[in-house]
């Protein structure tokens, strides 16, 4: 055997964490698992597998910005695919919260209606932010780079 070692190592970017995009990604994250068992206490499961779904895909896109997987599966422009999670996934929760409130008296829902309604919120704010940074006259990896911090 040679002394190289081959093995590819994953990077871990904790400055994404200090980011703004970083603070907000992580906020998302865990406002949309607080709705998640909130509708899971109150038993309503056409709130709870939105909000697991929108949950996971936030928590993938988190997982890929600070495993830096983004800069070698490089076939799709995540920025955009994080734009559009972002928009839809904060129409889509607004609509959902506004449901949950204007529909239920339990406690649950109720609280878990006005946490996703933060969550829409910072979806949003993500979706902003995100939008900001991506120019279409950079190159690809400009606008990757640009788009972490």
């Amino acid at each position: 055997m040679s002394g190289n070692d081959n093995r590819s190592t994953v990077d871990v970017d904790a400055a994404f964490l200090k980011s703004r995009r970083g603070i907000v990604k992580v906020a998302e994250t865990g406002t949309l698992l607080v709705a998640f068992v909130c509708f899971a206490v109150a038993s309503t499961p056409k709130y709870l597998t939105a909000t697991l779904l929108e949950f996971l895909i936030t928590l993938l896109l988190l997982l890929l910005y600070l495993l830096k997987l983004n800069k070698r599966i490089t076939f799709l422009f995540w920025p955009i695919v994080d734009v559009f999670n972002s928009v839809f996934a904060a129409i889509y929760l607004l609509v959902l919260s506004l449901m949950a409130l204007t529909s239920s008296s339990f406690t649950g829902t109720l609280v878990g209606g006005v946490v996703s309604l933060i969550s829409a919120g910072l979806l949003f704010v993500d979706s902003c932010m995100l939008f900001r940074n991506i120019t279409f006259n950079k190159s690809r990896n400009e606008t990757q780079n640009q788009s972490q911090g």
